[in-house]
């Protein structure tokens, strides 16, 4: 009996994996661990945002003492979403010109003149709000629109090139529109804007770039899982900075309030139609189309939020911030609609 129990733990002992772990092994398991968390926080990345929004406007006096940091936080995360960027990726997409050149003819001239006019009959007489949404579909395209192109299985190529050129044209193409429809309307610091967008934006961008490219892509693979969660905390900060400045504004009992929330739905559904009919009418392939529809149709609206309050009256900063409430949730319906559900093979990929 006695010799039956003793082999019995040899056995357990035997079976038991004590082979210790070298540190590339254990560092690639708590990567593995990140990543899990990352994925599970991109599929609530919309509500995450509508709760930094909520958190700003119920607790102002706690996310108002944020906002002299919200400039150098925001560039923290576009320098985070930056790092995936890679000059290569540019040179692929430039093969085809029209994709790039349509998204610039949609996103700078055609969606911002029509959001202006219809903006203009909506409120007419309130030239703060009427501003508000014309610095919205001003800022450059939302680094989030990849994720979304990612989700749906879109051209990543494309999609990143489209971000990145137009992330870079932003302290040019940014005050010059916003300056051509509303000049005469509003007293503006045209170079202030500009300056804001170089730190938020455009700096963070090119050494994201600069640290991809110049790593070959070691950097971004080692501190991405690990940044994630962190810019995912800054854009809650960010958001809850934002919405404390415009708290006084959003009241539920204010007809006003459910006239801006009608009308950025009503946008952002009007951009997502407008774009898809300019993907049918290019006869774009089902990947380059699924890059251009969300790349086009989904603004920076953090940035827009940013700018609104540093430049202008603290109520154009209410399309902005139901932008950053309804523009994501909005583009998960809109990708349904147009392509299936997410994950849902093509008609190709069934017969593989």
């Amino acid at each position: 009996m006695e010799l039956y129990v003793d082999t019995q733990r040899k056995d357990e002992t035997e079976s038991v994996d004590i082979t210790p772990q070298t540190p590339s092994e254990a560092s690639a398991r708590r990567a593995d661990r990140f990543n899990k968390v990352n994925r599970f926080l991109d599929r609530v990345f919309p509500v995450l945002l509508s709760l930094g929004v909520v958190l700003g406007v119920a607790f102002p006096w706690v996310f108002i003492e944020i906002r002299p940091l919200v400039p150098w936080l925001f560039g923290t995360v576009t320098l985070a979403g930056a790092l995936k960027l890679r000059v290569r990726e540019l040179g692929a997409a430039v093969s085809s010109p029209l994709p790039i050149i349509l998204f610039f003819f949609m996103a700078r001239v055609f969606m911002p003149s029509v959001i202006f006019l219809l903006s203009s009959l909506i409120f007419r007489g309130e030239p703060d709000i009427i501003a508000g949404y014309v610095v919205l579909y001003s800022v450059p395209a939302a680094v989030t629109a990849f994720i979304w192109v990612s989700i749906f299985k879109g051209d990543p190529a494309l999609a990143l090139t489209l971000i990145m050129l137009d992330t870079l044209l932003s302290p040019i193409v940014v005050p010059g529109t916003v300056r051509l429809f509303l000049g005469g309307e509003v007293n503006l610091d045209m170079t202030g804007m500009a300056i804001s967008l170089i730190l938020m934006i455009v700096i963070p961008t090119i050494a994201g770039v600069t640290f991809n490219e110049l790593s070959r892509g070691k950097i971004p693979a080692l501190v991405t899982p690990y940044l994630t969660p962190l810019t995912r905390l800054i854009m809650l900060l960010v958001l809850g900075a934002n919405a404390a400045a415009v708290a006084p504004q959003i009241r539920l009992d204010n007809p006003r309030l459910w006239l801006i929330i009608a009308a950025c739905i009503g946008f952002i559904a009007l951009s997502f139609t407008c774009a898809r009919i300019v993907t049918l009418a290019g006869k774009f392939d089902r990947k380059k189309q699924i890059s251009f529809l969300f790349t086009t149709s989904l603004r920076n609206s953090v940035a827009g939020m940013t700018l609104a309050i540093q430049h202008f009256p603290e109520l154009a900063a209410l399309p902005a911030v139901m932008g950053v409430v309804l523009q994501q949730n909005t583009a998960a319906i809109m990708g349904r609609i147009f392509f299936g559900k997410i994950g849902e093979k093509t008609d190709a990929e069934a017969k593989k």
